[in-house]
């Protein structure tokens, strides 16, 4: 059996000859209006839906590629967008770091700066602390002629701690008791206040001469209280002299109210504490066992050691006539000095010195300041006896 390719039969071509011919035949009838309209219909109809046919695919396919182009542009539009959106916030997030991070340094290392500066154009303007003390208050004066050489805030009202005892030690000798007249501690000189130690229990005895030098050296709590409360009329008799004291010596801003110090309304200022110093300095007891640096005292069948609470006594490149040292919490660390300094008997009072040895550190800076700065203008030389000082205090 022989496969017969397309357009191989005889009629064929014909066929498709006859086919155009007639197609183009009633389409010139229809565009002439000539023919019987039913032929017209049946002749056209295969041709018709053809037309329709080959006219929707093109319609179609322009629409896809129509379509595809919309659809590009979209991808490209969105595109564009992601960009722009992503490009802003990455400006602003940078913007705001940036910011940030120079403006942070800027503040932490110049506000310092600033500090400082202030600091120096205060003590600049104010000139009264050359050697840059820790104390809060202090003042340095010549013992003879009472020129002030240096001064920080002296007038400032300020407690004294156990500064309080060169009073209480100066209205005891102004009474003129027996030294070695027995002296019982009890109970009432316990530190009810404080509650600070001491190795002087109720019920030991000792004479009013060791209790005195245990107050001035060694800074005695008991001892001082045991003083006053033996005082002629007692406790408060003995408070009430050595506020009487204070203003005769011309201590206007100083009060008291009790004779050990541990109380902070015991109040003075660094001027009047070197007025007391001056006069103090007229006891030639309150002399020896302020500067004794130490000492042993018989409690029964025991013996007791104290040492001075000053650690400049224990330096041999100071020459120290008198001195006490004070500390609460209130009052921070104070010391009192009637020392000689290049030949010169000066007069140093600190107050307020926050360390355990501040104020002996501002000691040394004052002395090597006046070593340093000339000021040696004035030979060491006792005072003359304070007019307001009994004969029978002092023991000549």
């Amino acid at each position: 059996m022989r496969h017969l390719r397309p357009c191989t039969r005889p009629d064929a071509g014909k066929s498709s000859f006859l086919r155009g011919l007639a197609l183009a035949l009633l389409m010139v009838a229809g565009l002439a209006g000539a023919g019987p309209a039913r032929a017209a219909d049946t002749a056209s109809a295969p041709a018709t839906a053809a037309a329709p046919a080959h006219a929707t695919l093109a319609h179609k396919r322009t629409d896809k590629v129509v379509h595809r182009k919309i659809v590009r542009r979209k991808v490209v539009h969105r595109k564009v967008v992601r960009r722009v959106v992503r490009h802003e916030p990455q400006r602003r997030v940078h913007h705001v770091v940036r910011r940030r991070v120079v403006h942070a340094p800027r503040h932490v290392v110049h506000a310092p700066v600033h500090h400082v500066e202030a600091r120096k154009v205060s003590a600049v303007r104010l000139g009264d602390d050359p050697v840059s003390l820790a104390s809060g208050s202090a003042i340095v004066i010549d013992a003879r002629t009472h020129q002030v050489l240096l001064s920080k805030d002296a007038g400032d009202v300020r407690p004294i701690a156990s500064l309080t005892k060169l009073m209480t030690a100066a209205v005891v000798l102004d009474a003129h008791q027996p030294m070695d007249q027995p002296i019982e501690i009890t109970d009432a000189d316990i530190d009810t206040l404080k509650w600070s130690s001491s190795r002087l229990r109720p019920g030991m005895v000792f004479t009013r001469e060791e209790l005195l030098k245990l107050a001035l050296m060694s800074s005695e709590n008991r001892a001082a209280h045991a003083l006053a409360r033996n005082y002629p009329g007692g406790l408060d008799a003995c408070v009430q002299a050595m506020n009487r004291k204070a203003a005769s010596l011309g201590m206007l801003h100083t009060h008291y109210i009790e004779p050990t110090g541990l109380s902070p309304q015991n109040q003075s200022t660094a001027s009047d504490l070197a007025k007391l110093a001056v006069a103090a300095y007229a006891y030639p007891m309150i002399r020896q066992f302020s500067t004794h640096p130490h000492s042993t005292v018989t409690a029964g069948r025991r013996e007791l050691e104290f040492r001075n609470t000053d650690h400049l006594i224990f330096n041999r490149g100071w020459d120290i006539l008198l001195q006490k040292t004070g500390y609460i919490n209130e009052a921070g660390h104070c010391l009192v000095l009637n020392t000689v300094v290049q030949g010169r008997n000066v007069v140093v009072v600190l107050l307020d010195a926050w360390g355990r040895y501040a104020h002996f550190v501002d000691a040394e800076r004052i002395r090597n300041w006046m070593e340093t700065s000339g000021r040696t203008l004035l030979t060491r030389v006792d005072p003359v006896r304070s007019a307001d000082a009994s004969p029978g205090a002092v023991d000549d």
